[in-house]
């Protein structure tokens, strides 16, 4: 299964989504002659560990079976609505950096095997950062010309819960979703500045949480759809040249690992989001950053393509 939310004429609305097409939920509920319609005002009540998951996937069998023909019509064009960031205010955004071998070296690191180390995990402000698929990023005015792509797999929590077993982590994993943790790989702040110890951490981190800077999308692929997030392709294309090719196969913390590091500190919420870190082919290693007018699309095996524009701040 594959939930989106989508707005038309004003309305945003969850569908089943098809890559060129969606079929609401609700207009699917009320084809079917439903004596209740189908509640799909949050996409986590259709996914695992949601009230409405049974349901939701009875539909969608119907959807793809019997009412195939009735829902024909109901079909609408991903070309006539904009989509929607499909889980627009978790509790907690959580991000990784250097999950990907060859990312870490290609930035001049050492990679290290998992035992060796553990996950490095940071935090971005969701409300200001999550962006829609199709709605451009905006190359920040306080450091313009350092603006890089990140593709990554991103997890949704359907089922939380502290001291998270590796082994039991996947269970309450509700779906999978696309993100492009955009970087301000050369942002310094105060030209003047006094160097202390750490003004290199914080440069890093402050270039991560420029507004705009999360593109997530097109939709949540739900478990039965992404059936080992460890084997999924990876593809971001910049202006329609490849820029990175890899596999999830190549994480050094593989999802369930990621999980269980993380629910060791903080408690995990229905809803948490966490993003996987990027594979190699950054801007930075080539010197190639974006700029207004740019466009990327974002590709994951059996979710979708992310497709994030870009333009100046105004």
């Amino acid at each position: 299964m594959r939930v989106c939310r989508f707005e038309q004429n004003g309305e945003v609305k969850a569908g089943f989504y098809f890559d060129d097409y969606v079929v609401p939920v609700q207009a699917a509920s009320e084809a079917r002659g439903d004596a209740e319609v189908l509640d799909s005002s949050c996409l986590l009540r259709l996914l695992p560990h949601g009230e409405n998951h049974q349901a939701a996937s009875d539909l969608l069998n119907w959807v793809n079976s019997d009412g195939a023909a009735a829902c024909e019509s109901l079909q609408i064009s991903c070309s006539e609505i904009q989509l929607k960031i499909p889980n627009p205010r978790p509790n907690k955004l959580f991000l990784l950096a250097g999950n990907y071998a060859k990312h870490i070296e290609e930035g001049g690191g050492t990679a290290r095997e998992r035992e060796e180390t553990f996950p490095y995990v940071f935090m971005k402000p969701a409300s200001t950062t999550l962006t829609d698929p199709g709605s451009a990023i905006k190359i920040p005015k306080v450091n313009p010309n350092t603006t890089d792509w990140e593709l990554e797999l991103g997890i949704v929590i359907g089922k939380g819960g502290k001291h998270i077993s590796e082994a039991d982590a996947l269970s309450h994993v509700a779906g999978y979703t696309i993100f492009n943790d955009i970087s301000d790989r050369g942002y310094h702040p105060n030209e003047n500045r006094k160097e202390r110890p750490k003004d290199g951490f914080f440069d890093w981190l402050h270039g991560k949480w420029h507004d705009s800077f999360c593109p997530c999308g097109p939709c949540i692929a739900s478990p039965d759809t992404v059936t080992d997030p460890q084997a999924l392709a990876l593809e971001l294309k910049h202006n329609g040249e490849v820029r990175q090719d890899s596999n999830t196969a190549e994480m050094v913390f593989p999802v369930a690992a990621v999980i269980e590091f993380i629910s060791q500190s903080v408690t995990l919420e229905p809803g948490d989001m966490i993003s996987t870190g990027t594979a190699a082919g950054v801007g930075n290693t080539t010197k190639t950053y974006l700029k207004a007018g740019d466009l990327m699309h974002a590709s994951i095996d059996s979710i979708g393509t992310l497709i994030t524009p870009v333009e100046d701040e105004a």
